[in-house]
């Protein structure tokens, strides 16, 4: 009997949990009857009552797993290892809020068996923000355009993973994964089924926009040059203007001593100008040598506190 792995990362889902692994065993028992179940539930140091939840979950459920991690390791760091603790022959990743429909199962299961290793699902539609949605197409249609490297419109992360993939995931070595760019570079030939997006069943997201820009970063930083370009072409674009500009004061200057006041103005305008492009491009450059300095330091995906369910 072939064994799927769900993981699903959790961090304060007190009121999704259960319902989330419910939903699971029902969906294995009406349309994947003949597959063996693993849930993987790794719980990102919550607040409130989620991992007394996953110890019960745990206790009631062999087929039910736990990792608990020492602190918050953050939302990239945190699925990655857990699917990477996976056992099964194929892995599907899916959030805890409902927001990754579970009925999508059996379709990436049966997409699985016609010979796709990897399949991934599309939001083509979304019941969130209306705002948010559009932010999110105008970002995924500028880092596609920016990047070198493919990049997947509308892909969280939620789909199936076959074993060989996961092993792949396994020798890269990566302390700062960023799943959805591993996807689109290493990834086998994969399958992409749309799906709308449905509200959050319970609970207030944990995603702020201090962790969209984190994802904007890392994805920009990671997979594109266009930064660093950027900051070189701009540089010697301005100090060619401001040459031309200074030459020709100076010929004005010299020709019309009396008449031709330099002003102060425009030298604080040019200062200020000039000031603002250098203190934006050392911020990007800054961006890449943050991601840099985190790859370069090799700490661990993720720091284990507990584990339950997983035999020795």
């Amino acid at each position: 009997m072939k064994k799927i792995s769900i993981v699903v990362p959790c961090f304060n889902e007190e009121e999704n949990v259960v319902p989330m692994a419910n939903a699971i065993r029902e969906e294995f028992k009406k349309n994947l009857a003949l597959y063996e179940y693993e849930i993987i539930f790794i719980d990102n140091d919550s607040k409130d009552n989620t991992r007394d939840l996953i110890r019960e979950l745990c206790k009631n459920d062999r087929g039910i797993k736990g990792i608990f991690n020492a602190k918050n390791f953050g939302q990239f760091n945190s699925p990655y290892y857990g699917m990477l603790q996976s056992t099964g022959d194929a892995t599907i990743l899916m959030a805890a809020d409902f927001q990754d429909p579970v009925e999508m199962i059996p379709k990436y299961v049966h997409a699985w068996e016609e010979g796709y290793k990897i399949v991934i699902g599309i939001k083509k539609s979304s019941q969130e923000n209306k705002i948010m949605y559009h932010l999110r197409s105008l970002y995924y249609k500028t880092i596609k355009k920016l990047s070198e490297v493919e990049q997947i419109e509308h892909f969280t992360g939620f789909g199936l993973y076959d074993k060989a993939f996961i092993n792949v995931m396994r020798q890269l070595d990566d302390p700062v994964p960023f799943l959805r760019g591993i996807v689109a570079e290493l990834g086998f030939r994969r399958k992409e089924i749309p799906y709308e997006q449905p509200e959050r069943r319970a609970g207030k997201t944990s995603n702020n926009l201090y962790r969209l820009y984190d994802a904007a970063m890392l994805s920009v930083t990671a997979y594109t040059k266009v930064g660093l370009r950027l900051a070189t072409f701009a540089g010697i674009v301005l100090s060619g203007m401001s040459m031309i500009i200074a030459v020709v004061y100076l010929i004005l200057k010299l020709l019309y001593w009396d008449r031709f006041p330099a002003g102060m103005a425009p030298i604080l305008i040019g200062m200020l100008f000039l000031g603002s492009i250098q203190i934006f491009f050392i911020g990007l450059i800054g961006e890449y040598i943050l991601t840099i300095n985190q790859r370069v330091m090799k700490r661990p995906l993720v720091v284990e506190e507990e584990r339950i369910n997983f035999d020795e």
